[in-house]
């Protein structure tokens, strides 16, 4: 593996390096050529604090969904821009991707829906004989055996759209629940799903049961209730992965929205339930952030993941810049978040491929066409993950209405500040740090990293 290297290791003392991305793309992910400078002299300008004396959450990571769709388009990129590409996103000398969200099957950004155990309209399978890894979205174990050979590191979770159809009450990929009588088997099928992906070397970290288990309309879906899930997890998911020898795969409940906190707090609710638990997984397509805190402010020994936002093809890069990190970035971060992932990685120039059901809108981080083109999920992920390693830990900074911002201490003692200017004007403000003062000034509409020794 080829030694990683820090993106701010020539940084001199009391000196902070800044990198800009602004909304007109003038600067993406731009190193500014002079560095800031910490001084004992006071002025007249608002102050963002920043107190490593004050600890939050542990950050396990920032990256986005590997969708089918995703490793299929990155697949077919001739070997050495594939590598090259790969070495750009999973190394910290590129943007550092950390984190990697998978479907269980199908997701809607499949070229087709499928799950690991069809079967022909009105046989089943209990036995789950016709278990198949390589049913579908082929290209998946493949690519992700070339990150892991750059970067063995990458934490990688895991979710399931749909049962197999012969387990759901309606025998559609969309929507449907869950059979009672299939409770267990699709449990063993999450097992055999594991024990699969291990024996091909990939390890799952995490998974959640259920994507968006309230949204019926995406194909695939499927519906689970709070009260289902609870039982779900206590008397077949959670003892079949401890009778696996699994117990270590992280079980988070959720998957979806913040306008139905009710929801995870219902499942944690059950103490059978969450003894098997160890969070609970966040969307944000409705609701505001700060239902994690207060999903936190309940159960502070429930880990939260901020798991998927979408980027919209009728969107601007701008407009999305400043609410993809004012809310998804900064937003889930201050609520106790230890992971942010955007969805998906990669997408064709049409937003392909998808299911015949699934969103026809989607942006990947990348669009592979005849070149290779970055897009806003791509740099709002940057501003962290490049940065932000696995292992830094949030720390106090001032919260600041005109300019949102989050902070951190890495495993190598650097203090990293994100700060945003969604405002129409240029802001200058002070970053006080250990009773000295360094003056920023943060072009309007654009996102800002600062890095600096902590001592």
């Amino acid at each position: 593996m080829p030694e990683q290297t820090n993106p701010y290791d020539s940084l001199l003392p009391s000196s902070l390096a800044v990198w800009l991305t602004t909304a007109d793309q003038t600067l993406l992910l731009q190193r500014q050529a002079d560095d800031l400078r910490f001084a004992d002299n006071a002025n007249d300008f608002p102050v963002i604090t920043v107190d490593a004396g004050q600890t939050y959450q542990v950050m396990e990571g920032f990256g986005f969904s590997l969708t089918g769709g995703s490793a299929m388009l990155i697949s077919r990129l001739p070997a050495p821009d594939r590598s090259a590409l790969l070495r750009e996103l999973f190394l910290p000398d590129g943007i550092g991707v950390s984190f990697l969200r998978l479907s269980i099957g199908a997701s809607d950004l499949s070229e087709r829906c499928f799950t690991y155990n069809d079967r022909p309209d009105g046989q089943s399978d209990f036995e789950l004989v016709h278990f198949d890894i390589e049913a579908g979205d082929l290209e998946v174990i493949p690519l992700l055996r070339e990150i892991l050979a750059i970067n063995p590191e990458i934490k990688i979770m895991a979710t399931a759209w749909s049962a197999p159809i012969w387990m759901k009450t309606n025998r559609s990929f969309r929507g449907g629940k869950l059979k009672p009588d299939c409770y267990t088997v699709y449990a063993a099928y999450l097992v055999k799903y594991l024990k699969a992906m291990r024996d091909r070397g990939i390890t799952v970290h995490a998974i959640t049961p259920q994507n968006e288990p309230l949204n019926q309309k995406n194909e695939p879906s499927m519906i689970m209730e709070a009260s289902e899930q609870a039982e779900f997890i206590k008397n077949h998911l959670g003892p079949a992965l401890q009778a696996a020898g699994l117990g270590n795969v992280e079980l988070f409940c959720w998957d979806h929205n913040c306008d139905v906190p009710e929801y995870p707090l219902e499942v944690f609710a059950d103490a059978e339930a969450r003894r098997y638990l160890t969070g609970s997984a966040w969307h944000l397509y409705g609701g505001d952030i700060s239902a994690l805190s207060e999903v936190h402010r309940l159960y502070p020994e429930m880990k939260l993941y901020f798991t998927e936002q979408w980027v919209g093809s009728d969107g601007q890069f701008g407009g999305d810049l400043m609410w993809h990190v004012k809310n998804v970035l900064i937003g889930s971060l201050r609520n106790w978040s230890r992971t942010v992932l955007e969805w998906n990685l990669a997408s064709d120039p049409f937003c392909c491929p998808h299911t015949p059901g699934g969103e026809v809108r989607c942006v990947g981080a990348l669009t592979l066409g005849e070149e290779v083109t970055r897009n806003v999920a791509y740099y709002v992920i940057a501003h962290a993950a490049k940065f932000v390693r696995p292992g830094s830990v949030r720390i106090y900074s001032d919260q600041q209405a005109s300019l949102s911002n989050v902070a951190f201490v890495t495993p190598e003692g650097y203090i990293v500040l994100i700060a945003l200017n969604d405002g129409a004007e240029s802001r200058s403000f002070s970053i006080r740090f250990q009773g000295k003062n360094a003056v920023a000034a943060l072009p309007a509409s654009a996102v800002a990293t600062y890095v600096w020794r902590a001592a």
